[in-house]
C-alpha cells in the first residue's frame, strides 16, 4: 500500500535516549508531507493529462481508420467511375462510327443517282437541242421556200378593211 501525506503526518517515532529534537524531525515531516501531496496532485494531473490524451488519441486514430477506408473507398468509386466512362466512350465510338457509315453510304448512294440523273438529263437536253435545231431548220426551210413569195405576191393590192 502507498504512503499518504496523512501516514506521515501521523507517524510517530519511538523516543529513545539522546534522540533527535523533535522540532527538527517535525519540521522535515511537515516538508516531506507538502512536497509528498504536490507530487500526488502532479500525479493526478499527469495521470488525467494521460488519460485525455489517450481518449485523443484513440479518437484521431478512429478519425484515421476512417478517413483511410474512405479514401480506399473513393479510390475505388474512381476506379469504377473512370471504367464505365471508358464503356461509355467505346460505347459512343461505335455508335459515331456506324453512323459515319451509314451516312457515308447514304450519300454514296445519292452521289451514284444524282450522277445517273445529270447523265439522263445531259442526255434529255442533247435531245431537246438536236429536235429544237431540227425544228428551227425546218422553220427556216420553210421561210426560205419560194411559196411565201408568190404568197405575199398575191395579197398585192387587195388589202380589204373591215
Amino acid at each position: 500500500m502507498a504512503l499518504t501525506p496523512l501516514d506521515i503526518h501521523n507517524k510517530e517515532f519511538n523516543r529513545g535516549f539522546r534522540g533527535y529534537v523533535e522540532d527538527e524531525v517535525n519540521e522535515f515531516l511537515n516538508q516531506v508531507i507538502k512536497d509528498y501531496e504536490i507530487l500526488i496532485r502532479e500525479k493526478k494531473d499527469l495521470e488525467k493529462k494521460v488519460e485525455e490524451l489517450e481518449e485523443k488519441m484513440t479518437y484521431f486514430s478512429n478519425i484515421e481508420e476512417t478517413l483511410n477506408k474512405s479514401i480506399l473507398v473513393a479510390q475505388e468509386t474512381a476506379e469504377e467511375v473512370k471504367r464505365n466512362a471508358n464503356k461509355e466512350a467505346q460505347l459512343i465510338m461505335k455508335e459515331a462510327e456506324k453512323n459515319a457509315d451509314r451516312i457515308i453510304n447514304e450519300a454514296l448512294s445519292r452521289s451514284s443517282k444524282m450522277a445517273v440523273e445529270v447523265e439522263e438529263l445531259k442526255k434529255q437536253a442533247k435531245v431537246y437541242r438536236t429536235r429544237f435545231k431540227m425544228l428551227i431548220e425546218a422553220q427556216l426551210e420553210l421561210l426560205k421556200n419560194d411559196d411565201w413569195e408568190e404568197l405575199v405576191h398575191s395579197f398585192d393590192g387587195e388589202y380589204v378593211e373591215e
